[in-house]
């Protein structure tokens, strides 16, 4: 059966989130990069909005309860804003760019467009499990130039380059990840040209349509 896409953005007006007024002082535990309106998002809270769904991918294993799915990987698809394109694992790319993520596909296809969100409770953040490959999204700080903090689905366990912050701005409806290996915001990189066109590479120190995206859930 083909999977069914179900935007989450369409969700936030179940949530009870609130965003900070615009102008609002920065909160204490808000990194200095991330601007105003943009807050984190933890296992409950995405949850939350993927179960608030008659479509979501199974049943709850207790109830409605959002905490006995906490725990449970989000699987999603992500699409850049800047380009609208479905991002993607370069699972067939040779090396040094085998599992690279890019921006490139029109429309949801399969596996190649899936990622599994798996949080972790003890460092707040995300690692990211490619459904193409089975292999975790890591941030490449020793690639050089152009590819330098290139993301490739590439690792079969979690580290520090494996952990993301995931940011969510209820007013735009837009969501942005953040390294934590260099606490960069995660870029399509939309004026490349050649076979890394709109690749995503971890490398701002903000946030702008270069770094906002779209999740949609992946429902059966």
């Amino acid at each position: 059966m083909t999977p069914v896409l179900l935007s989450l953005s369409a969700l936030l007006a179940a949530s009870a989130w609130t965003a900070p007024a615009a102008g609002a002082a920065p909160r204490a535990d808000r990194p200095a990069a991330v601007p105003s309106g943009w807050e984190k998002v933890d296992a409950a809270g995405l949850a939350h909005l993927t179960q608030e769904t008659a479509a979501r991918k199974a049943p709850l294993a207790a109830a409605d309860d959002v905490s006995a799915q906490a725990e449970e990987p989000e699987l999603l698809a992500v699409q850049s804003l800047r380009n609208g394109k479905f991002v993607a694992t370069e699972k067939t790319y040779p090396d040094p760019h085998t599992g690279a993520l890019r921006a490139r596909s029109a429309a949801y296809n399969g596996s190649w467009e899936g990622f599994a969100f798996e949080w972790d409770g003890t460092t707040g953040t995300y690692a990211l499990k490619s459904l193409a490959n089975d292999r975790y999204v890591a941030v490449e700080k020793n690639f050089a130039g152009d590819a330098r903090n290139e993301l490739r689905a590439r690792s079969t366990g979690v580290g520090g380059w494996e952990r993301f912050v995931l940011y969510h701005n209820e007013d735009l409806n837009r969501w942005a990840l953040q390294s934590t290996l260099n606490g960069l915001f995660v870029s399509m990189e939309n004026s490349y040209t050649g076979s890394l066109q709109y690749v995503l590479r971890a490398r701002s120190e903000s946030i702008s349509g270069w770094e906002e995206f779209d999740l949609y859930g992946l429902g059966a």
